[in-house]
Parts: structure tokens; sequence; C-alpha cells
């Protein structure tokens, strides 16, 4: 059982060392929205989100008010869209008039993102999922709160390189109608391998088909608190280091439990899981490229980095396992450029290559997160680095993601500003080499051996 002392034990890591829970997640089934016809199921699902989550913003308020715990985002994810408009969707309009029925339902309840633009096409595309992914260019540049995620890999089934090339060439075309705001509308895509069910962080999250009606998911987020920590013990063994992690994301999730009890309780929805993602932002102190500085490394990028991330990671979720019985979504450490302190500080020093992020992704929590490219980068070469860190994902029989931002206007040297927790970014240099031929071959990368365990 939960008890407030265990909150009040946390006062410093909130006051001292920016520990928050990053979002209060509500997932959304709109399974029972569908019709055939493209104006009802908009009514449907504004219906349906108004009414489920009317009061997750004011009692996520509340929680945080009554425990003087910072909760910096309330979020709804939906089921896959693509699903929902399988019937209704003959146009790439009629996919947008959803993506704006969802973003006027997210403005009216008051959250600040709602993910479930979606298409799952690990195999191969429908008719509908192609729409929806041709769609999501104009979805993204006329909406302001949705957000889209694609998978199209998973170790069971392989990678859908048709998908992959798709998506290479929306990336460049979201990114050229989003050009006014720094190409921004890129940040709130990510294309997944083995993306869970059941993910509060944005752009990626979803309601999984997997799920009920409506859920909570909380995510928490505390890279200052396990840098604080690892301060105490600078010099001592693995071992102990190890220890320290553990018991620091131990503290950190059961803060995150109490919420999430909370808002099922006080919201009548079930509680789904708790996210333990060392999600950075860009406050000074609040910083993943900090912690593995504060391991030993002289900067992130430097020899010894990926081991580092590993051990961090693998230790966060031993932490929190011990902590909640429902430890699920991404659960580990995040490495978004633009969004770290710490990462944008290696990239410019010369120390941090877009080679080793993809090299840390093996044993992070996600993959290649919020990269600044030149925006004249090739749709092709866009999809080599999607179609590499896929198979990273599926080999490893683990989530990776892409979320690469290729700024129109602007090339290696410059900086790019957006704002708030998604900070700037300088813009990284990408292999000039071509990867058309192997793109351009169509068709499905075979899932790996060992996916057959039937």
């Amino acid at each position: 059982m939960i008890n407030l002392y265990e909150v009040q034990e946390t006062n410093k890591m909130i006051e001292e060392s920016n520990l928050d829970v990053r979002t209060i997640t509500m997932g959304i089934s709109l399974l029972d929205c569908c019709d055939t016809d493209v104006d009802k199921v908009c009514e449907n699902i504004y219906r349906k989100i108004t009414t489920y989550a009317k009061d997750l913003v004011s009692t996520g308020c509340d929680i945080e008010n009554q425990f003087g715990i910072p909760i910096v985002n309330k979020r709804i994810s939906v089921t896959p869209i693509s699903l929902v408009g399988g019937s209704c969707c003959k146009t790439i309009e009629d996919y947008v008039k959803i993506a704006k029925t969802l973003d006027k339902a997210a403005l009216e309840v008051g959250v600040n993102f709602l993910g479930g633009f979606s298409a799952l096409v690990s195999k191969g595309m429908t008719a509908s999922d192609r729409l929806l992914i041709e769609s999501i260019p104009q979805a993204l540049a006329c909406t302001e709160r949705v957000c889209s995620s694609v998978n199209v890999g998973s170790t069971k089934t392989g990678i859908d390189m048709d998908a992959v090339k798709l998506l290479g060439e929306k990336v460049l075309e979201t990114a050229e109608l989003t050009k006014e705001s720094d190409s921004l509308g890129c940040a709130k895509l990510v294309i997944f391998c083995n993306a869970p069910d059941d993910n509060p962080f944005m752009a990626g999250a979803f309601h999984g088909v997997t799920e009920g009606d409506a859920v909570i998911n909380v995510g928490v987020s505390g890279p200052g608190v396990v840098k604080r920590a690892l301060e105490k013990v600078r010099g001592e063994d693995f071992g102990t280091l190890c220890e320290t992690i553990k018991k620091t994301a131990f503290k950190v999730t059961r803060v995150g439990q109490l919420v999430a009890q909370e808002a099922s309780r006080r919201l009548n929805v079930p509680f789904g899981i708790i996210d333990l993602s060392l999600a950075p932002t860009p406050a000074i102190g609040d910083s993943v490229a900090e912690i593995l500085e504060e391991i030993g490394l002289e900067s992130v990028g430097a020899p010894g980095t990926t081991a580092a991330l590993a051990l961090l990671n693998d230790q966060v979720k031993k932490g929190g396992v011990m902590a909640s019985s429902y430890v699920g979504g991404l659960s580990g450490a995040f490495i978004p450029v633009s969004e770290d302190q710490g990462m944008i500080d290696a990239v410019k020093a010369g120390a941090l290559s877009l080679e080793k992020l993809e090299a840390m992704t093996c044993v992070c929590s996600v993959g290649l997160d919020m990269i600044a490219i030149p925006g004249d980068t090739k749709a092709t070469t866009i999809s080599g680095i999607i179609a590499d860190e896929m198979a990273i994902g599926m080999i490893n029989q683990k989530t990776t993601a892409v979320r690469l931002i290729p700024v129109i206007g602007k090339t290696v040297g410059d900086t790019v500003e957006f704002g708030g927790l998604l900070g700037y970014a300088p813009i990284m240099p990408v292999n000039s080499f071509g990867c058309d031929a192997f793109v351009n071959r169509g068709g499905r990368i075979p899932a790996p051996i060992h996916s057959f365990k039937n």
C-alpha cells in the first residue's frame, strides 16, 4: 500500500532534481465509433473523447495540488485511426477530416497532445493504412495537438519496406508543409518497430487493440534525480552504482504508482501501466547525457557510452518492476537530441554523431529521437535510416523508433529552435552515400529465425 510518507520522501527530488510525472495519458478505444459515413465517424469520435476525458485535466491538476507532485502533461491516446477509418475513408481528405476532429476534441478537453493518428503495417498495408500514411503530412500541418505514428516492423513479422520507403517520402513532405515553423510537424511523427500497445509518451502513443475501452497510463521521469543520487557515490564500483540507480528508480516509480491509482479512482477508469522513462528536458540538470557523464564519461559519445547506457537502462527497469506490478510502455532512458542539453552539447563538441546515436539505440529505451538533419536530405536516405533502426529493434526483440526532422532551408552548422519541452538542436550531418537501390527494391524484410517460437 502506498502512503503519504513515500510521497513526502520525494519532496527533495521534486524541489532539487526536477522529478515530475511527465504525463497522465488516458487511452480511449474508438472501435465503436466506426461507420460507413465519415461525418458520422467524426461525430462519434468527438462525442466519445469529450465524454470520457472531460475531467482528465482537472483531475490531474487536483492530484498535483494535493500531493505536490508536478504533473507536466495530460494527454489522450486513441485506437489507431487507420482501423477506425477503414470503412469510411476513401480519400486523403477524409482522413484529414478525422484528424481535425481529433484536434478539436483535444482542444475541448484541454490536453496538450492526442496520439493515435496511426497505422500498424509491420507485415503489409491495407488500402486504409496506405491512405492514412498518405494523409499524414496534411493532417499534421493543419492540426496543433494531433500526433502520428506508424509501426512498420516487428520481430514476429519482419519489416515492411514498402511502408519504410513511403514514410521517407512523407517525412520530407511533412517537413515541407510545416517549413514556416522549422518543419516542426516532423516532431509529431514517429516510425516504430515493435511498438507497445500501452505507451503513454508522445508522439508515439496510441491505444492498442489489446486494450479495454479506456485506461489510465502514467509516465514518470526523473533523470535529474538519478544524476543527483549518483553524485553521492562518485568513484564507487559498479555494484554500488547499480544499486543506487535501482533504488532511485524504485522510489520514482512509487510516485507514479500513487498518481496513477489516484487518477484511476477519481476518473473511474482502469489503471494500465507505469512507464518509468528517463525522459529529459532542456532544463539544466534534467539530462540523460549528464547521468552517463556522471557514470564516468568525459562526454556522451566517448568510448564506453553504449555500455554505460545499457547499465543505466537495465537498472532503471529492475528498480521499476520492484515498485509496481504493472510497469510497461517504453520504460528506460530516452536519448532525444533536441530535448537534452547534454546531448546538444556533445553534438556541438563533435563527440556525438548520428552513427554513435544509432549504436546507443541498441540498448536504450526507444531510438533515434528528435534529431534535426539537413532539409535537402533525400527521401531514400531517410528511409535507409528508418530501415537501419527498425532492423535493430527486430533483431534485438525490442522497441525502436525514429523521429527525424529534416529542417527545410537549414544545413549542418545551423541550429533550429523548437521551443518548450522540444528544445533546440544543431543540424546533424547525414552520411552522403546513397541507398536508393536498396530502398527501391520493395517488399518485406523477413522476420529473423529466432522469431519462430510457436
